[in-house]
């Protein structure tokens, strides 16, 4: 069978680009078989849009294969393209033929009825098919050009970076071990593993962050991204941790704190321009299904100038709120959900960027401030959900550094030697952040949780398919 000679479904109902009476080839699923007095109808839906094409056959007796075919089905339809007889639709195809090229059963488990998120997730491998999951993964493709567009026309260089790594960019542990050790026969030197054993001659991990090897090329090349997949070992069970997910990294050298708002902003409002725009179908279907606000809440950011205060002002402020908070509040604590949305839903009413965390809770890696007790870290917060992005200048002094790996753990300063060469030779002040991809994905879309807007999601006690 020739399967080149198609036309997508798209293109006739979403860019009105087939002309009436064109002869029609369409290669999809069947969604509904349907039979009346003297007609067949067959929907067909191949993924390039929401919208089925009806196709009919009258009398259904010259198309004797459509008894065996199924929702689910894979078929091939030839025909012509005509104006619609029928509500709902401007276009129908008048078949000529069908064939089908993939048969299926009664026990095909997408049937015609509303299916619950948690059904799906245990079908993965299905639940693209539907209405909600189709529109997920086009616009998470829509939005990956996106991601790509907005620095490439902003001269950033695309590089990538390891997956496996045998450094912890975060310095707090939550790592996948990567070995080929045999783990009932471990090789054992003074009472401990011997890592010179196995496959890299050290111990080797899973990357959290693609970030430390991006400054060296940002240090490098001047502006880079990295766009691409991390893991983290946390054991999070929660609707907005995943084990596996992608992340956009971009890394600025020459770069302060204050650029760093900058480009974080602007890359923030592009990404939701950019779905309103260019994904309409996709939001319009978010908005009636999963988040009747989706629209609202991305074009209020848009709009809104980020508010600049410092984490010193952002405790000021929820000390004074006399909100009863579930955590409480004070100088040195990590701040929550439940803060993070106070300050940009009641506070402040827009987004936020807090600036100069304490030190002592925030990575080895960002600047120290002059005071001694607080470091350049950023988090961009934003209403309904808090800390969207996270990120900071980096410290460029070779003592200051050195001191920070000393404190966190004078054992890894050998692992970070390579990363103190960045420092050695030829500092620069240089900055930049992270935006998981899943994460702004929930917020665009309404969905409320991080398995709905990945692929195939990897969590704590699931990682089937």
């Amino acid at each position: 069978m020739d399967y080149k000679t198609r036309t997508r479904i798209a293109r006739i109902l979403v860019d009105d680009a087939v002309a009436v009476d064109s002869d029609v080839t369409v290669l999809g699923l069947a969604r509904t078989v349907r039979r009346s007095k003297g007609v067949a109808f067959v929907d067909v839906n191949d993924g390039s849009c929401f919208g089925n094409l009806q196709a009919v056959f009258a009398p259904p007796e010259n198309f004797p294969v459509l008894e065996k075919i199924l929702t689910g089905a894979a078929v091939r339809v030839r025909g012509k393209l005509v104006r619609s007889q029928g509500k709902g639709q401007e276009y129908e195809l008048a078949a000529d033929s069908i064939d089908l090229v993939g048969e299926t059963d009664a026990s095909y488990p997408l049937q015609k009825k509303r299916h619950s998120f948690e059904f799906l997730r245990e079908i993965a491998h299905l639940r693209p098919r539907t209405n909600t999951f189709g529109a997920v993964n086009r616009i998470r493709s829509k939005l990956s050009y996106a991601i790509h567009k907005f620095y490439q026309e902003r001269g950033f260089y695309y590089i990538h970076t390891p997956l496996i790594t045998t450094s912890d960019a975060e310095g707090a542990g939550d790592l996948f071990r990567v070995t080929t050790l045999d783990v009932k026969n471990l090789p054992m030197k003074d009472g401990e593993i011997d890592w010179t054993s196995d496959f890299f001659n050290d111990q080797a991990y899973l990357a959290v962050s693609g970030q430390l090897e991006g400054e060296a090329l940002a240090i490098a090349l001047g502006d880079i991204y990295t766009f691409g997949p991390t893991f983290r070992a946390e054991n999070s069970n929660t609707s907005r941790h995943a084990s596996e997910f992608w992340m956009i990294e971009p890394e600025m050298a020459w770069a302060e704190q204050e650029d760093n708002w900058d480009l974080a902003e602007e890359f923030l409002k592009f990404l939701f321009t950019y779905a309103l725009e260019e994904c309409k179908d996709e939001m319009d279907f978010f908005g009636q299904w999963i988040d009747k606000e989706a629209r609202q809440t991305l074009e209020s950011v848009i709009k809104a100038d980020f508010e600049r205060i410092s984490y010193t002002e952002a405790i000021k402020i929820l000390e004074a709120s006399g909100e009863k908070f579930e955590y409480p509040v004070e100088w040195g604590c990590n701040l929550q959900s439940e803060h993070e949305r106070y300050i940009t839903e009641k506070a402040l009413k827009k987004p936020a960027i807090v600036y100069d965390y304490p030190e002592a809770i925030k990575a080895f890696y960002m600047y120290l401030n002059d005071d001694g007790k607080t470091v350049r870290a950023m988090d961009v917060l934003v209403p309904r959900v808090g800390e969207i992005i996270g990120g900071s200048q980096r410290e460029h002094r070779l003592d200051v550094l050195e001191e920070r790996i000393r404190k966190m753990n004078p054992d890894h300063m050998e692992s970070y030697s390579w990363y103190l060469d960045l420092r050695r030779y030829g500092t620069r002040p240089h900055a930049g952040f992270g935006l998981g991809f899943e994460r702004v994905l929930m917020y665009i879309t309404g969905m409320a949780n991080i398995r709905d807007v990945a692929t195939f999601p990897r969590v704590p006690g699931w990682a089937k398919f």
